[in-house]
């Protein structure tokens, strides 16, 4: 028989349909918020000084001598001045500054103590004292046992605080006036020693006049 060939069935062209879905994000909105801060700065007024008392109040016057100023309101002071003239000073707190006294002439004086804010002035705050002076002892020899009364005469010794005799203080002492002081001496060594006298205004100087020996 007669062979017949079947031809095969031709292929159907396959079709691919690919999707693309694109998102696009919503538009996003940034606010800022801005805030202004005000700040009232109130400025409290430095306070006056007020002086209280000096101490010590009196002082020799060669100057020199450190007095401590009590009182209020010595933050921030600018100036100290002990009778009209300027004072070097520490200021160790609100209520305490350290002076020392400058030269001046004796008598009292008027302390004054400033600031920005104002000044206080202590009238008669402080007193300048003439040195001590010995021109002669009633008396200038006495036993090394002491007990000798000695009258002292010189200047300047009201408030005379001490009598020696060489390194010894006096058995005892009276100051009778400005010009004579009564003394009673101290056991001491065979010798001459010289008798000085110690006030606010500093100590005597040594002089013949002020020789005393024990014997």
């Amino acid at each position: 028989g007669k062979q017949v060939k079947i031809a095969p069935l031709p292929t159907r062209p396959t079709t691919t349909t690919t999707t693309t879905t694109t998102t696009t994000a919503a538009p996003t909105t940034s606010t800022t918020s801005s805030t202004t801060s005000s700040t009232t700065s109130t400025t409290v007024p430095m306070a006056s000084p007020s002086i209280s008392f000096v101490n010590p109040d009196e002082g020799p016057t060669a100057g020199g001598q450190a007095t401590v100023i009590t009182g209020t309101g010595f933050t921030g002071t600018t100036a100290v001045t002990i009778a009209g003239t300027s004072a070097s000073f520490t200021i160790d707190s609100d209520t305490q500054i350290t002076a020392t006294t400058p030269a001046h002439a004796a008598g009292a004086v008027a302390v004054a103590v400033a600031n920005p804010s104002g000044t206080d002035t202590f009238n008669g705050g402080y007193t300048y004292v003439s040195m001590p002076t010995i021109s002669g002892l009633s008396v200038s020899t006495g036993p090394v046992s002491g007990g000798t009364t000695v009258i002292i005469t010189g200047t300047n010794l009201t408030g005379v605080g001490s009598v020696d005799f060489g390194p010894t203080a006096a058995a005892s002492f009276t100051v009778t006036s400005a010009t004579q002081i009564t003394a009673v001496s101290p056991a001491g060594a065979a010798g001459a020693v010289n008798v000085r006298v110690t006030s606010w205004g500093g100590t005597s100087d040594v002089s013949l006049a002020d020789e005393f020996t024990y014997v």
